[in-house]
Parts: C-alpha cells; sequence; structure tokens
C-alpha cells in the first residue's frame, strides 16, 4: 500500500516533484563541482611541489647557514695563484657548500629511526667556481658574485660568471650547480623530480665511480652528449645520463657520486640535506615534531610549507575553490534545503482534504508522516540524480577546457651573496636547489570525481529529502480528520 500510494501520488504531482528535485540538484551539482576542482587544484600543487622536493619526499632536514653578525661581512671565496713576474693565464676550481651548514652523515640514520620515517637519504648541495684569466701577484677576492644564470663566461643553464679583483688583475668566474647524490638510494632524493631522457641514472655499485648526470638544459648550453667528460675541481667525470626536470627547472646542473662530493669539496662524512619519506602521510605532522624534538638544531621542512610560497593564477584559483566555493556551496545548499521544506509544507496543506480523509479512514498520524516523508526522500533521491549528472558535466566540461594555471615559486633562504639559492625559505627551506630568482610553472588544471564526492552527493540527497520530509511530516502531524471536512483548493 505505501509504494503504490508513494508511486501515484509522485506521478500525480511531478510538476511539484520536478521542482524540489531540481533545487536539491543545483546545490548538490555546486558541491561536485567545488569538490572536484579543489582536487585538482590539489594535485596541480602536489605536482609543483614534487617538482621542488622530487618524487616520494615527505619532507627535507637541513641546517640553516649562519647568519652574520651585525656588522660582520659575510665570508666571500678567496683565490690564491702562483706569483709569476710575467703573469699569465691561470685558473682555479674551488667547490663550496651553498645555502645550508653542514651536518655529519649520521644524521641520516638518527632520521630514519625516527617512529613514522620509511626511508631516509642524504646529499650534498654544492657549487663548483673556476676563476681564470691573466694572472698579475696577489691575492684574489671575489666581488661580484657568480649567480646561476647571470654574467658572462660559458655557464649553461644555471650556471654563470662573474668577476674578481686583486693584484691589479681582472678574472672571469665561472660556475655550474652540482649535487651529490647517495646513488645507492635512487628511489629518493633530487634526482628522483627528473627524468633520464638518454642514457641511464646511476648504478647503486657507483657510490665511488667517476659519472655524473647532467641536466638536459645544461647539457644543451655547453654541448654535453653522453660519454662527455665534465670536469668538477680538477677531476674528470664521465657523462652517463641526461635528465629533464619535470618542472623544467633542475635541481641542480650537475649530479655525481655523494662519496666524491664529499671527497672533492674537503667535506668528508657531511651533507646538507636529508630527504625523508613518512610512512603515513596524515602523520607527517607528528614525524616532523618526533624530528625536531630529537635531532636539534635542524630545521624540517614539509611539502605544506613549501605550499605557501606557491604563488600566482594556482594560489589564487585554490583560494577561490576553498573559500569562496566552499561558502558559496553552503549557502546554495541551505538554501535549496529550505526552499524543498517549504514547498513540501507547502504541498502538505493544499491536501489537507487528502490526509485528513485518510486519518478519518483509520490511518495513524505516524503513517500520514511516513508517506509524506517517503514521498520527500524520492524528490531527494531524483534530485541526487541530477545534481551529479550536472556535476560531472561540469567536472568533465573543466577536464576538458583544461585551463592553464601558473604556479610561481618563490626563492629565499639561499646563501648570503651570491650563487645558488634554496627554495623554501626560513634560512633552511626545502632541500632541491635552485637559481637565483623565481620559478615559474604553467599547470593544467584537471577536475577529477572520486567515489567519496559521489558518496557525498548521494548523502546530500538523502539528508535533502528528510529535511523536506521533517517540514512536511511536521505539517501532516498536526492535521486531524475534522479537516477533511474543509474545501480546499
Amino acid at each position: 500500500m505505501f509504494f503504490t500510494y508513494l508511486r501515484r501520488e509522485l506521478r500525480r504531482r511531478r510538476k511539484a516533484a520536478l521542482v524540489v528535485a531540481s533545487g536539491l540538484a543545483l546545490g548538490i551539482a555546486l558541491v561536485i563541482v567545488v569538490n572536484s576542482v579543489s582536487s585538482g587544484m590539489n594535485k596541480a600543487q602536489d605536482k609543483v611541489l614534487e617538482s621542488l622536493y622530487g618524487l616520494g619526499t615527505d619532507m627535507t632536514v637541513t641546517k640553516a647557514a649562519a647568519t652574520p653578525q651585525e656588522g660582520e661581512q659575510p665570508q666571500r671565496p678567496r683565490f690564491e695563484f702562483d706569483a709569476k713576474d710575467d703573469g699569465g693565464e691561470q685558473s682555479s676550481d674551488r667547490l663550496m657548500v651553498q645555502g645550508f651548514e653542514t651536518l655529519k652523515d649520521s644524521t641520516v640514520a638518527t632520521v630514519a629511526e625516527q617512529k613514522g620515517v620509511a626511508d631516509a637519504v642524504g646529499g650534498l648541495s654544492l657549487v663548483d667556481l673556476k676563476v681564470s684569466g691573466d694572472f698579475k701577484p696577489g691575492e684574489f677576492e671575489q666581488t661580484q658574485p657568480a649567480q646561476p644564470g647571470q654574467g658572462g663566461g660559458q655557464g649553461g643553464s644555471g650556471g654563470g660568471g662573474g668577476r674578481v679583483r686583486g693584484g691589479g688583475a681582472a678574472f672571469d668566474v665561472n660556475s655550474f650547480t652540482l649535487y651529490g647524490t647517495d646513488v645507492s638510494r635512487p628511489a629518493l632524493g633530487p634526482l628522483t623530480s627528473s627524468k633520464i631522457t638518454e642514457g641511464r641514472t646511476f648504478k647503486t655499485s657507483e657510490t665511488n665511480a667517476k659519472v655524473a648526470v647532467v641536466d638536459s638544459a645544461y647539457a644543451k648550453k655547453e654541448d654535453l652528449a653522453l660519454d662527455d667528460k665534465v670536469t668538477v675541481k680538477g677531476t674528470k667525470f664521465t657523462v652517463v645520463g641526461i635528465a629533464t626536470a619535470d618542472s623544467g627547472q633542475a635541481a641542480a646542473n650537475v649530479y655525481i657520486p655523494l662519496q666524491q662530493a664529499q671527497t672533492l669539496s674537503d667535506s668528508k662524512s657531511k651533507i646538507t640535506t636529508v630527504y625523508v619519506s613518512a610512512t603515513d602521510s596524515q602523520q607527517i605532522d607528528a614525524v616532523k615534531s618526533a624530528i625536531q624534538k630529537n635531532v636539534s638544531g635542524t630545521t624540517v621542512t614539509t611539502s605544506a610549507d613549501l605550499a605557501s610560497t606557491v604563488s600566482g593564477s594556482l594560489s589564487t584559483a585554490s583560494d577561490l575553490a576553498s573559500n569562496v566555493g566552499k561558502w558559496l556551496s553552503i549557502a546554495v545548499l541551505v538554501a535549496a534545503f529550505l526552499v524543498a521544506g517549504l514547498l513540501t509544507s507547502s504541498a502538505v496543506s493544499r491536501r489537507v482534504r487528502e490526509f485528513g480523509t485518510l486519518k478519518a479512514l483509520g490511518w495513524k498520524s505516524g503513517r500520514v508522516t511516513r508517506q509524506v516523508v517517503g514521498e520527500a526522500i524520492v524528490n531527494g533521491l531524483v534530485g541526487g540524480a541530477l545534481g551529479i549528472a550536472i556535476g560531472l558535466a561540469g567536472a568533465y566540461i573543466v577536464t576538458a577546457i583544461s585551463p592553464t594555471l601558473t604556479a610561481e615559486l618563490a626563492s629565499g633562504g639561499g646563501a648570503s651573496g651570491g650563487g645558488p639559492r634554496m627554495i623554501g625559505g626560513g634560512g633552511g627551506g626545502g632541500g632541491a636547489m635552485q637559481s637565483a630568482g623565481n620559478q615559474t610553472l604553467d599547470i593544467a588544471l584537471s577536475a577529477p570525481v572520486g567515489a567519496t564526492t559521489i558518496a557525498l552527493a548521494v548523502g546530500l540527497a538523502v539528508a535533502g529529502g528528510l529535511i523536506a520530509g521533517g517540514f512536511g511530516g511536521w505539517r501532516a502531524s498536526r492535521l486531524r480528520p475534522a479537516d477533511a471536512l474543509r474545501r480546499v483548493e
């Protein structure tokens, strides 16, 4: 009897049912679109952060470089040459740690022991400075910083030049960024943000081999190919692979095995960065706290910390989706639920004679209420189905159009003076070495719809039906058998 009556009433009141369902559909569709776009924003931001951190990295551990005290001048690199009366062409090559204070490589094991850490690997950020020119006796001091991407000389992408003075002569300064990579742990570290497009990556057995992987932009600039040699502080390394950064800008120009980098830079058993992977992404904050507590003097930077450095249209759109979109969805849903409830209550008022007669025939108030609630829930489910269809269509349109958003990654936290700077800010920042200046990425927006979003839409449809049914049921429960005698149009 319940379903028979329900079917008959819904068919007889199609227009009213469609109005209620349409209102709910609008609110539910908006929720789906906002949720799917927000999910797309998160994926886009994750892609941006992955380009800084590398695949699988949840946080980095560093030690901020010491800040010069007030009135103290930052220490600049000095170069000494053989004294010859007639001068002559000479050069000097220095490999220096940039951006951070060094840590003992035993820090990697300490970090790996912390609860919630799945894996940890160390790396060493360096810059290779080469001074060359006509010599005249004296001690030489760098006066114009060799900033990657600036100056003359033969610096490649991220490499650059500067000038030094001393003894009455001027010398050219060329530089490139270098990263000592733990080749025995290839699944973690800065090289994971690039793809090997030529040759190969390091073998796990090449912990002390004279082999190198170079960034594709730097290789093009310097005309480097596989099996060519790249010189690091007088030592020649064979190029075994060329990597293209996912972000378009590499973490370093040249990658060599960590042990070689430590030896050549006189940083034996030293690192600058620990890349950390957590066992559970939901426990990253707890892992960060544990590391900060048990590894003193270090700065722990997570993806959430780096997210605050992302600006541009991606950040603006993300804020709109998460703030304006969220509150707009709530406002539309509240309005849709309220309108559905009022329309259902109004419909019950127009059916006073019908319900009064049913009560006169013996229907209890509870039975009448259940009938009204049942009709409202069906209207809510119909509205939910319409809303899901409209929401999926909206998400599909966004994905099909794929509007391009720009993400700008602010540089900061680098070494004083020139040289490569480190993304992340705060004096310690993330572990990926980037050139000075901001990095801009173009990200195509998508709007993926997950099962959770669909489940939310169904839940809202049922909730809308129950709310509308609550309004109507309350009105129906107040009817009396005597109301059947009233004329109601």
